[in-house]
């Protein structure tokens, strides 16, 4: 894996740890699938009008809106109002590293490396920790809908992989047309449709620059820049990047909203740091072995060989 694809990696993981504690600001002012709908509608208008076409057939990109906007992001913003704490919710959610290895192996018949499943294993058992030592912070049926927003991200994964979509943008913005309907439609069964007008009308300030946060940065950019990553390669090879994200988001939320990071949560975010450099290490080249009496035995230069 190149350097500056490691970096972009990295970057979008810094980009969406920060963003579970813009989500939880956000859900101050909006219902959690009002949320998630802007979340997507302000991603696909205008550009829907400005870039092409995804190359990939309408299936796909109906599936991956479907999987990423309401399956993963509808459940994991409602998740979190119902009382998944910000930090928690940025560790379970890379339960999709895992599933999205598993997934990948029987699906799309990728075969990860031993090294890599270990890393994967080792990186999620540094999650596993962290939730334990956090589950003062959740309830229980928050802990159970992220964990099903984890497993829709790994379907969404598989998804891109197997599409061959070559315009990751197109298909990001494409797709984004897809869930504010089926959003807003819950939304008005779940919380009322008085409710859902006045949270749109009566936007404030903060809400907006959430909005815009999640959708431009988070979504635009960094789902943008993971589906290149995912075209380009294996999805066991660039899924367990997300493993930093509750290193960033345990970060961002002990710098913006003053959150100490306890001895549990440093331990096990090293852990994972172990996990993801067990994953993207790259594998020693197997010597060759020359046979006995072959020219570069006897020192022949390479050159000279047939």
């Amino acid at each position: 894996m190149k350097l500056s694809h490691r970096l972009q990696a990295l970057l979008v993981a810094a980009i969406w740890g920060v963003n579970f504690v813009v989500i939880e600001i956000g859900l101050r002012d909006l219902p959690p699938l009002v949320l998630t709908a802007l979340r997507f509608l302000v991603v696909a208008v205008p550009l829907v009008f400005l870039v092409p076409r995804p190359t990939a057939r309408a299936r796909y990109v109906v599936a991956y809106g479907l999987l990423l906007g309401v399956f993963k992001f509808g459940v994991l913003f409602t998740a979190m109002g119902l009382g998944m704490g910000a930090g928690l919710a940025s560790l379970v959610l890379q339960a999709q590293a895992l599933f999205s290895v598993l997934l990948a192996t029987a699906v799309l018949r990728e075969r990860p490396s031993g090294h890599q499943l270990a890393g994967v294993l080792v990186g999620s058992a540094g999650i596993a920790l962290l939730a334990v030592g956090g589950g003062g912070r959740s309830t229980v049926a928050g802990f159970a809908l992220t964990l099903f927003a984890a497993a829709s991200w790994a379907v969404a994964n598989v998804v891109v992989r197997a599409s061959g979509e070559t315009r990751p943008i197109s298909l990001l913005v494409w797709s984004s047309l897809v869930p504010p309907v089926p959003l807003l439609g819950l939304a008005g069964l779940v919380d009322g449709p008085r409710t859902v007008l006045d949270a749109v009308t009566g936007l404030p300030v903060r809400g907006m620059l959430a909005v815009a946060f999640v959708g431009y940065v988070s979504t635009l950019l960094g789902f943008g820049l993971w589906n290149r990553l995912i075209g380009h390669y294996s999805v066991a090879r660039v899924a367990p990047f997300s493993l930093l994200v509750p290193v960033f988001g345990l970060t961002a939320a002990w710098l913006l909203l003053d959150e100490a990071m306890t001895v549990r949560e440093l331990v096990a975010a090293a852990v994972v740091l172990a996990g993801l450099a067990m994953v993207v290490r790259r594998p020693k080249p197997a010597a060759r072995v020359e046979p006995p009496g072959s020219p570069a035995r006897a020192g022949t230069p390479a050159a000279t060989r047939s």
